[in-house]
This record gives C-alpha cells, sequence and structure tokens, in this order.
C-alpha cells in the first residue's frame, strides 16, 4: 500500500525589485531543502515574487500589513518579506519580526551586513519560518515535535464547507495547538498596558464610580446574576471596540484562503478578549483595594441602609471594575487604528546579530 504524501506548506518569498527579488529567487531552492531536513514531516514550497508593497518610510506594522495582503492573494501558507528598511526596535536595529497570527516574518537586508549576505539570510529565513509555527526557536527535540504538530496542521486544509460555523468549527478543533501558539506569542495579557487612552479612561471611571453613593446601592440590589450580565457585557463592548474600531477581522477574499482568515481572526480575537479579561481582573483588585480602604464603614452602612460587610464590598468592587471597563471601552474609541494593531500583535525583537536571529512577533 502506497504511502500517503506529505502536506504541502508553501512560503512565499516577497522582495522588492532588484537586488532583494534577485536574493528572494536565489534562496527558494535552498531555503527548502532546509527547511524540508529540519522538518521533514511536512513538503515544502518556496516561491518568490517582486513586490515593492510599500513606499519608504515605512514601518514594520504596514511591511506586515502589506505581506499579509499579498499572502491571501497568493493562497500561500507562509510569507516572508525581504525589506531594505532598516527595522528597528527601541532604537536598535532588527534583523527580523514574524508574527504567528499573520503567518508573516519580515527580514532587514541592511541588517545582515556585508559578509556571508546569503549564508546569512537563509539562515534568518529558516529561524524566522520556524518563528511563525512556534514560539521561537526550537532548542530542543520536543519543540521541534511542537513545530512540526503545527505545520501539520498549517498545511492540512479542513473538509470544505459552505456553513461559515461548521467550517469555522473545523479550523478550531483541528489547529487548537496552533492557535495557542499563535495567541500565547500575542502575549494578551500586555494588550491593555499599551493602549494608554483605554487604560486612563478605565481608570478615570472606576474613581467616579467608587466615590459615587448611588453605585454603592446599586452593587449592593443588583445581585449576582445582574453583576454577571454587566461583567460579560462591559469585556464584550470593550472586545468589540478594539476588534471594529481597529479593523482588526479580516474577511475571506477567496474561498482557498478561507483557513487562513478564520486562523486569524480566531487568534486576534482570543487574544483581544484575554486583554480585555486582565484589565478587568486588575480593575477588581483596585476596585477592592479602593473598597476596602476609602469607602469607611459609617457611610457605606448609611447608604446601603444596613450593616455593610466583606461581600457587600466585593460586589461594589465587582460593579466598579465593570464600569471602569466600560469606561475602557470609551478610551479605546479614541485609540489611534495603528496604536490599538500594535497593542494586539505583540512585537518581540530580534536583535542586532543574524546570526543566530531570536524572530518575534510582530505587529
Amino acid at each position: 500500500m502506497a504511502q500517503a504524501a506529505p502536506p504541502v506548506v508553501v512560503v512565499g518569498l516577497v522582495a522588492a525589485p532588484g537586488a532583494a527579488a534577485d536574493l528572494a529567487a536565489g534562496l527558494c531552492d535552498d531555503l527548502a531543502a532546509e527547511l524540508s531536513a529540519q522538518h521533514p514531516e511536512v513538503a515544502w514550497r518556496v516561491r518568490s515574487v517582486a513586490d515593492g508593497l510599500v513606499t519608504p518610510p515605512a514601518d514594520d506594522a504596514e511591511l506586515v500589513a502589506a505581506t499579509r495582503a499579498r499572502l491571501l492573494r497568493e493562497d500561500w501558507d507562509l510569507a516572508v518579506c525581504l525589506t531594505d528598511v532598516p527595522l528597528e526596535r527601541a532604537r536598535r536595529p532588527v534583523v527580523g519580526h514574524a508574527s504567528p497570527v499573520h503567518g508573516v516574518a519580515v527580514l532587514s537586508l541592511p541588517a545582515l551586513g556585508a559578509v556571508n549576505w546569503r549564508r546569512r539570510a537563509l539562515q534568518t529565513a529558516v529561524g524566522l519560518v520556524q518563528a511563525l509555527a512556534g514560539d521561537g526557536e526550537p532548542d530542543d527535540a520536543e519543540d521541534r515535535a511542537l513545530i512540526g504538530r503545527r505545520l501539520r496542521q498549517l498545511a492540512v486544509d479542513p473538509a470544505e464547507s459552505t456553513e461559515g460555523v461548521r467550517f469555522t468549527a473545523r479550523v478550531l478543533t483541528g489547529n487548537l495547538s496552533m492557535l495557542v501558539g499563535m495567541v500565547r506569542a500575542n502575549r494578551p495579557w500586555r494588550l491593555a498596558v499599551r493602549l494608554s487612552r483605554a487604560l486612563t479612561a478605565a481608570i478615570a471611571a472606576g474613581v467616579f464610580a467608587l466615590i459615587t453613593p448611588d453605585i454603592w446601592r446599586l452593587a449592593d440590589v443588583f445581585g449576582s446574576v445582574r453583576l454577571s450580565v454587566v461583567a460579560v457585557g462591559s469585556v464584550a463592548a470593550t472586545a468589540v471596540t478594539l476588534v471594529v474600531g481597529a479593523q482588526l477581522w479580516e474577511r475571506a477574499r477567496s474561498r482557498r484562503g478561507r483557513k487562513q482568515v478564520v486562523l486569524f481572526n480566531l487568534a486576534t480575537a482570543a487574544t483581544v478578549v484575554i486583554g480585555v479579561l486582565s484589565l478587568y481582573a486588575a480593575l477588581f483588585v483596585l476596585a477592592l483595594l479602593g473598597a476596602l480602604l476609602l469607602v469607611v464603614d459609617p457611610l457605606f452602612a448609611e447608604a446601603l441602609g444596613h450593616p455593610a460587610g466583606f461581600g457587600d464590598r466585593l460586589e461594589l468592587a465587582w460593579l466598579i471594575s465593570s464600569l471602569a471597563t466600560v469606561g475602557g471601552a470609551l478610551g479605546a474609541g479614541l485609540e489611534t487604528d495603528e496604536a490599538v494593531r500594535e497593542a494586539a500583535y505583540t512585537y518581540r525583537p530580534g536583535g542586532n546579530d543574524p546570526e543566530p536571529v531570536e524572530p518575534a512577533t510582530a505587529t
């Protein structure tokens, strides 16, 4: 009985016309051979195209977005952009970024130096492709096995279905470990810290609610069911504001690209929701501390009409954190699209030395 052919992962190399495009064309065979040697679980096809993508000056966020659009048009699984644009993070030159959520990496050719340019470009491209399938460079056999499983998931398309919900469910169940890795690479718990306006609005709303006796009474009479509904509504409102306001949601442009789009949207939604939940948890802790330290017993009991205990303060903190999260949603509406994307898709710069490169998540 003939052995089934391994699934195919298609990698696209996008380079600006000129020397970068010539380098990309020359790397195709070597990159496919190197990736096949390190990850034989799948078959590799590497294709190159010459495309300027963006007009300089441009940052890595623009390059990732433009490369992602080309990936979807060409129906590739992964893409690496070879750019002449110098990249930096915290004023330090960066060799490459990788965004597992987008399936896109950016390789800055100027950071490779003038010696052994081709060899360093090949090694960097291999590391970036591995980062797109994992959480960084594989350090041991277990990491390589994990990357191999994710590559197989990436290469195998779920059975076609005309029903969007059923298709999404198949993508989710068939690519769960990949989605977990994509979301973890984004570090969603750091989302709120990067959105200064949303965080400021949330804290301001929480302080106002903390000193308002009407809020004290509402928290007392709402009960756990209403408080839960308000909490869920506040988290949902903030998440929707971020996703819709910054246009983080993709639409499939072709039937063949549906899996890529579904994976991206699921990872984006999970990243934003976990980030908002992290904000909610932090606000709850702050609200509880405020309720314990700043709301004095005589005034609190007088407003409630009965003796106040610790449970009453828990309910107050619960409502305050929900209202503060709604305030965060209003603040998120004031954030620029670029700021939200920067916050949602975390960067981890690769550093100066292209050998070895520490691939990173991008915008």
